[in-house]
């Protein structure tokens, strides 16, 4: 949690994933431990201090995407990441601005509802012990002798009869506490759904979210009528622990506790902010558009109270990050207004072969621990020699530069580049055991006749 780390330590985290950078670091880490401050502050200036929003600046592939999305992991916050090019002004057919804000509601209620349902899972699986008990052992109920002969028995003969019943079910109860009847097959009680969903005229109006909405609204007033199953005891443990879990849960704390966590420690990603600023030139066009998006995003991030399905979010303290390569445009190119609102700017720093290295080599995510965790799951080893990775972090440096600069992600492509042939022979001619050591001499073989190329587009390079 954010609370419990300082801005060197959300650095140190932010270190383990993600290779230089340590501008956009250091001030994304002081605005995540500005709000953990601001929590702390006594009185009415606590609702006076507002976040610093941040705008990143940098090619494609440099780490922009990646910082904001480990912050809000770190942060254990809810996170939405938008990208503005999809946007469109009021009035026009698109999503609206306001999907962002609804988009990090429902990121909110599915962690709390996530936590709440740890907290609910213990008391829950007695719940569904007992159920799946009473389907192999139905309790013996009050008067069943009576009412089922018409004939007062003896206190002796129910009470044995009770306690032969209740010996059972605890032998039961013991073999399914051990796992031993997993297998075994009984019949339960299961939420029905309420059919498919419904198709609207003019749906083609509304975004994706508000359509998802209205539907679920529409089949929660649609009877559900329970359905019986014949499951296996492990699945009715699954399916039984769902249901209870949800019968368990207050739905109204959930969602004050959403909307408070989505208010005070929510993270909005803007990405390709610089497609919506103007080029610079007057009149009409594209241009128009372009600042009525921006006009239209305005009131969000400076503060304003949305509508949401789980109730009115103030985005006054929501943290905006916004980013962009502006190759075309500039910072300045956006609405004066939208830029007072982001006042702290990161130049991110084009990768060097240096940092494609440690790229391949220390984050805890790193490419290469990916493929070898691929491999080991065929049982086979692959490691990398030290002039391998130099010469792959050469070769992605030079196709950056002679094609297109897309950063880190050249290394995707020219990792799959070197390794798919293996990829394709395990397990059938490459078998267990096996033990892969990609050298320089291999990845020069492999991928040199793409540098020599001169039309480089016919490659997935």
């Amino acid at each position: 949690m954010e609370q419990y780390l300082t801005p060197q330590q959300i650095v140190a985290e932010l270190d383990k994933y993600i290779i230089g950078q340590h501008e956009a670091k250091r001030n994304v880490a002081i605005a995540l431990r500005n709000r953990w401050r601001r929590m702390n502050v006594p009185g009415e200036m606590r609702y006076e201090i507002m976040p610093n929003n941040i705008l990143m600046i940098g090619a494609t592939g440099v780490g922009k995407t990646e910082i904001a999305r480990r912050l809000a992991k770190i942060a254990d916050a809810p996170f939405v990441k938008v990208e503005a090019s999809k946007f469109t002004e009021v009035g026009y057919v698109g999503r609206d601005v306001e999907s962002m804000v609804r988009d990090l509601a429902e990121q909110a209620v599915l962690m709390v509802k996530s936590k709440k349902k740890e907290e609910l899972k213990e008391k829950a699986l007695q719940s569904v012990e007992e159920i799946i008990l009473d389907a192999l052992i139905p309790p013996v109920k009050e008067n069943q002798m009576q009412k089922s002969t018409g004939f007062n028995v003896g206190e002796t003969m129910a009470s044995s009869d009770a306690e032969l019943n209740e010996k059972t079910r605890n032998h039961f109860r013991e073999k399914i506490k051990n796992g031993d009847l997993e297998d075994r097959k009984i019949e339960i009680n299961i939420k029905g759904s309420a059919g498919a969903p419904m198709g609207m005229i003019g749906a083609g109006m509304m975004d994706d979210t508000t359509m998802m909405n209205l539907q679920e609204m529409l089949s929660g007033m649609m009877p559900k009528k329970p359905k019986k199953r014949k499951v296996t005891i492990a699945e009715a443990r699954r399916i039984l622990l769902d249901e209870e879990v949800n019968r368990l849960m207050d739905m109204d704390e959930v969602k004050d506790e959403a909307i408070a966590r989505a208010q005070d420690a929510g993270i909005i990603f803007i990405d390709e902010i610089d497609k919506i600023a103007s080029s610079g030139g007057k009149g009409g066009g594209p241009d128009v558009s372009r600042e009525g998006v921006q006009r239209d995003l305005l009131p969000i991030v400076e503060g304003s109270s949305v509508n949401t399905k789980y109730g009115v979010i103030k985005t006054d303290h929501i943290l905006f990050v916004a980013a962009g390569a502006f190759h075309v445009s500039k910072p300045s190119d956006l609405i004066p207004e939208l830029q007072g609102r982001f006042p702290i700017r990161v130049e991110l720093n084009s990768l060097s072969k240096e940092d494609f290295i440690s790229i391949l080599k220390d984050p805890k995510n790193a490419l290469t621990k990916q493929y070898e965790a691929l491999f080991a799951a065929e049982g086979v080893k692959i490691s990398f020699a030290d002039n391998a990775l130099d010469r792959i972090a050469e070769i992605a440096y030079l196709v950056n530069a002679e094609v297109e600069n897309i950063g880190a992600r050249r290394l995707h492509t020219v990792m799959s580049k070197l390794l798919n042939e293996f990829l394709f022979d395990v397990p059938d001619k490459i078998g267990a055991n096996a033990n892969i050591v990609v050298t320089a001499d291999m990845v020069s073989e492999r991928l040199n006749n793409i540098i020599k190329q001169k039309d480089l587009s016919e490659f997935i390079l």
